[in-house]
């Protein structure tokens, strides 16, 4: 990767529209997965909200990747190829979005149920969402990139979850991946230190079981090598004023599935108008 490119305060705000396109991407995707669905039919309103909201999607054909959404059920990490296969009661299905509007990216996940789940598999999602403020309470001036994985790492192996190395967080801005990388574990006082007008993408990336990974012939999606559930996380944070600025939010998405939280509130500046 290249330096780091850091933005000025009328860039951050280009950068919150294209992730608040994201947000709204996936909150009304979450009144719409349910059992029966596919994830081509999905991948398919996503496309479309986001073109109708003036954006183009972040993740066609990038790098030749084929469909608007990274969509992986259950085993699957990220970088799942949208299909024609029907979601099942208990599933779980990560959806990662990205969104490209006045030359900035958008890109976040969240990891959602279809139906009703397991309790074990309830809890990765609780502890791996968790794990991502964890993170995000980390990115602040002075402080350095492993003080932020560090914080993920701990929060997620001490209820004996498995974290993913190969597959890191980045910087964003006029394209999907800048630098710095941001791994999900390391130690503290480790790596590039945090600057004002930084922004990058946390996104935690949590197994059930080991922390290995494989990856299918398709040449995208990544699996579990143990073929336990993972979860995935994703915000898009600034550096303003030395400390952490959400530009995404989960707001929607807890608004279509009629959940109350107050999780974003430290590190958002102004309450979102829904």
């Amino acid at each position: 990767m290249s330096d780091i490119v850091l933005k000025n305060a009328e860039e951050i705000e280009l950068m919150r529209e294209s992730a608040l396109i994201v947000s709204k991407t996936l909150g009304m995707l979450a009144g719409e997965i349910k059992p029966g669905v596919t994830t081509l039919y999905l991948d398919g309103l996503a496309e479309r909200f986001i073109r109708d909201h003036g954006a183009e999607p972040g993740f066609l054909g990038l790098y030749d990747f084929p469909n608007t959404l990274c969509m992986s059920p259950n085993a699957q990490v990220v970088h799942g190829i949208p299909n024609a296969t029907p979601l099942e009661e208990g599933d779980i299905i990560s959806i990662d979005c990205g969104a490209l509007k006045n030359g900035f990216y958008g890109d976040h996940a969240f990891t959602f149920a279809v139906g009703n789940i397991d309790p074990e598999t309830e809890k990765l999602l609780t502890v791996s969402k968790a794990s991502l403020y964890k993170g995000i309470e980390q990115f602040r001036t002075g402080k350095r990139v492993g003080d932020l994985a560090h914080a993920i790492q701990s929060h997620c192996e001490k209820e004996g979850y498995g974290v993913v190395r190969e597959l890191v967080g980045h910087g964003l801005g006029r394209t999907m991946h800048e630098a710095p990388e941001i791994p999900n574990y390391g130690r503290r006082g480790w790596g590039k230190k945090f600057i004002e007008g930084m922004v990058i993408a946390i996104e935690p990336m949590i197994n059930q079981g080991t922390k290995r990974i494989k990856q299918l012939d398709d040449g995208w999606t990544i699996l579990t090598a143990d073929g336990k559930p993972s979860a995935h996380f994703e915000h898009n944070v600034a550096l303003v004023d030395g400390k952490p600025e959400l530009l995404s939010t989960f707001q929607y998405i807890y608004d279509a599935l009629g959940i109350e939280s107050e999780e974003e509130t430290p590190f958002r500046k102004v309450r979102l108008a829904v």
